[in-house]
């Protein structure tokens, strides 16, 4: 029998709704938040106050563009977690609303859980992964390395142990003078640069963990030390430093990702995140999984970035265990995912 999730998704400046029957996507709806660009970050206040604006044309558009009706719908699944306080307040909140006035069963989801999931979604020609598979999560806020057993069991064999790469690709656009998300800028401009022009350290964490902070001074002072001398000196070499840094950044997440490959015996690695859309980590998953005869998955750019579908697809599996959630459920900021 068919199920039709409905899934909110609000955890950052996105608010997103999406309709699903089962595996196969009927409506993804986001708006985005431009406000935030002028700050250079996410501000949450503000952040909060267009969830509020946006959630109910978000869901209506959703509902419609999915071609049913509210009293369709046989579950509401929701992002508990991890995110802003402010903004997961305004998608928990509507979604208990929603859920309740309509006698539907409440799913929690999280956040990163839909992120790894997302492989899941019904995509012409696209094979989803087989179990149990590696899952490198990678986004502006987290940087983890997942071993992946089944929907509902995940463990977390890797993570940065201070800051994740995607804040780290943002803090370098910065100090180029891009502007807010800089990575996308920053892949942009790498494809016609040369990835070896500069070299930037790497840390060297014992097993699976990250660390991204001693690569973010590295570019700092390297940067500091080159504008004494040459004023246009990032100017000038826009492409190469965005190539090397971009490289030094992939090679990093690469590297943990190939050894616990090894160490664990998997061979089945998916990407997945928002810097799951780099084009460099993308290439390089790719040159990875011809050299170690990997089966590879990569989320289409829709469904790396914060969306609802991804909500909608663990809420789905939840549904289908009657893993409910009840009404007095609160946010969390941080990941309970270990």
């Amino acid at each position: 029998m068919d199920a039709f999730i409905l899934g909110i998704e609000s955890s950052c400046d996105d608010t997103s709704a999406a309709v699903l029957c089962n595996h196969r996507l009927l409506s993804n709806v986001i708006a985005g938040q431009e406000v935030h660009a002028q700050y250079g970050g996410v501000v949450p206040e503000l952040a909060s106050r267009a969830h509020q604006q946006n959630i109910v044309p978000v869901v209506d558009a959703a509902l419609k563009k999915a071609g049913i009706g509210a009293k369709d719908l046989n579950a509401v699944a929701f992002t508990r977690g991890p995110g802003l306080l402010g903004s997961l307040l305004v998608g928990v909140s509507f979604a208990k609303s929603f859920a309740y006035s309509l006698h539907l069963p409440l799913v929690e989801v999280d956040h990163l859980h839909g992120h790894i999931l997302s492989h899941f979604i019904f995509r012409e020609g696209c094979e989803q992964p087989h179990f149990p598979f590696l899952c490198l999560l990678v986004s502006g806020g987290h940087t983890q390395i997942v071993k992946v057993s089944s929907p509902s069991e995940m463990q977390v064999v890797g993570s940065t142990i201070d800051d994740a790469a995607g804040e780290a690709f943002d803090k370098a656009a910065k100090i180029l003078g891009y502007p807010y998300p800089g990575g996308p800028v920053i892949d942009r401009l790498a494809q016609t640069g040369n990835p070896h022009a500069f070299t930037f350290s790497e840390a060297h964490v014992p097993g699976y963990d990250y660390s991204f902070s001693g690569l973010k001074t590295s570019f700092l002072y390297f940067m500091r030390d080159r504008l004494k001398d040459n004023p246009h000196f990032a100017e000038e070499n826009a492409a190469d430093l965005c190539a090397s840094f971009q490289y030094a950044v992939c090679h990093s997440l690469m590297s943990k990702v190939i050894k616990a490959a090894r160490d664990l015996k998997i061979s089945e690695v998916a990407i997945a995140g928002g810097v799951s859309a780099n084009s460099g980590l993308q290439q390089s998953l790719r040159e990875a999984g011809e050299k170690y005869h990997w089966t590879i998955h990569i989320p289409t750019l829709s469904f790396s970035t914060d969306n609802a579908a991804m909500i909608a697809i663990a809420g789905y599996y939840k549904y289908l265990k009657g893993e409910f959630s009840d009404y007095n459920v609160v946010p969390y900021t941080r990941s309970e995912m270990r």
